[in-house]
């Protein structure tokens, strides 16, 4: 039979793996008599956890939820996520990096050397986007007030800084009333919070940036779920941003050929794909929300540019081209200098 100690940490774990526990299966499972359970159960109860009994023919034990957090038990694939989470938190935008920190220290004192050494190999550097700036983050605060709004189903109001304010504050013009929505999903993405909505005064679906969402106080009646289009939200989000309504794919697709090799092409095509024709050619297909972009996107490798192709993208090319010409002639015009 295990010492006392190892076997309260096997019971324990026992009880956290599962729901409910039948009496003689559990003790079937630790070797021990019932009434030696029955102890240990009480041993349990006396460090804090909540072990309850459950009657009946096939009564048993369950671990209960307390009023406290009494010490945890994880096995060591559940201590490597918790931690990798814990690093992983300050990439989010979650405005919680200081709390995750310090709970991954707390967690780190107590784990045996073996997995000290592989958490303390993982590091996550956060990468910034092409932006004006880094990151915004946002705070605790409201990511659980949208979190409850999504979950009851509640409609919820909040003010929405705009990206550039049409005037400077004080201007005196009349104030923005707030948002009506539905909230539906609470969705990161590349570092950033977004609330997909149902607009009530649009009458149509909207995505909104958490930062700049403050929620007003009380919420709205409860509402019943709205489908949303092609029900996949991650699906949906890509689809918003590369300027589709109803697909994730990129509105504009198109490919040329480069005179370039694929390898120098490769690590700047993101979604793209990159098939290579020879030492110094490669065909690129790329797609972009208009085909002016997706041509000044070939435009930007700066060699020349063959078989261009769909047939919108080639007129694009040449809209572009006539306006390059046009700013070029007006660059190269004398200027009148002539008080």
């Amino acid at each position: 039979m295990q010492k006392t100690s190892a076997r309260l940490l096997s019971l324990l774990s026992l009880l956290q793996a599962r729901r409910d526990w039948p009496g003689a299966l559990l003790a079937e499972r630790l070797d021990v008599s019932p009434r030696t359970l029955r102890r240990d159960v009480d041993r349990l109860r006396e460090l804090g956890y909540p072990v309850k009994a459950v009657k009946g023919p096939d009564g048993g034990y369950r671990l209960d939820a307390g009023t406290q957090l009494p010490p945890l038990l994880f096995d060591d694939e559940q201590a490597v996520a918790l931690a990798v989470a814990l690093r992983t938190a300050a990439v989010t935008g979650a405005g919680i990096e200081d709390g995750a920190a310090r709970a991954l220290a707390t967690l780190r004192q107590v784990m045996p050397a073996r997995l000290r050494h592989r958490i303390d190999a993982f590091h996550v550097t956060a990468v910034e986007r092409f932006t004006s700036g880094p990151d915004p983050r946002v705070g605790t605060g409201v990511l659980l007030a949208l979190s409850d709004a999504v979950r009851a189903r509640e409609v919820l109001r909040f003010d929405h800084a705009p990206v550039y304010p049409a005037h400077p504050a004080g201007t005196g013009d009349a104030p923005v009333p707030p948002r009506r929505v539905e909230p539906h999903h609470l969705v990161t993405r590349g570092g950033r919070w977004y609330l997909v909505a149902w607009d009530l005064d649009r009458e149509d679906w909207r995505v909104f940036r958490a930062d700049r969402i403050t929620p007003r106080k009380p919420t709205g009646p409860r509402f019943a779920p709205r489908r949303l289009p092609g029900d996949d939200v991650a699906a949906f989000l890509t689809g918003r941003f590369r300027g589709s309504e109803s697909s994730p794919e990129w509105p504009c697709r198109g490919e040329a050929v480069l005179r370039l090799p694929a390898s120098a092409v490769v690590p700047h095509v993101a979604d793209g794909t990159v098939e290579e024709l020879g030492p110094d050619r490669c065909r690129v297909s790329l797609g972009s929300w208009s085909w002016p972009a997706l041509a000044a996107m070939f435009g930007s490798f700066d060699v020349d540019v063959e078989a261009v192709g769909p047939p919108a993208l080639r007129e694009a090319f040449a809209r572009l081209a006539d306006r390059c010409a046009r700013a070029a002639d007006d660059a190269a015009a004398p200027r009148d200098e002539s008080p």
